[in-house]
């Protein structure tokens, strides 16, 4: 199975996650799922007003100059974690 194919298993699995991630899990699936599919973080940070969007942003940016492939891994392993802890 390919890296891709994994990504998108991955993805598949953690809507059906046994219990949902704390905020700062969650936002490392989200940054690594960006790294991932669309590569460096790229346009405006949002504004302050914001909060959720951006501190998305900016936990996407911490990834900058990973690997799309090292992203894609790193998000596979985590949602195998979270899978498993259930």
């Amino acid at each position: 199975m390919s890296i891709q194919d994994q990504f998108a298993q991955a993805q598949a699995d953690s809507k059906n996650l046994p219990e949902r991630p704390d905020n700062m899990t969650l936002l490392k699936i989200y940054a690594l799922f960006k790294q991932g599919s669309s590569g460096d973080a790229n346009g405006e940070r949002p504004g302050m007003t914001d909060f959720v969007a951006r501190a998305k942003f900016d936990a996407w940016a911490e990834l900058k100059g990973t690997s799309q492939e090292a992203a894609m891994q790193q998000y596979i392993d985590l949602i195998e974690d979270l899978k498993n802890a259930g």
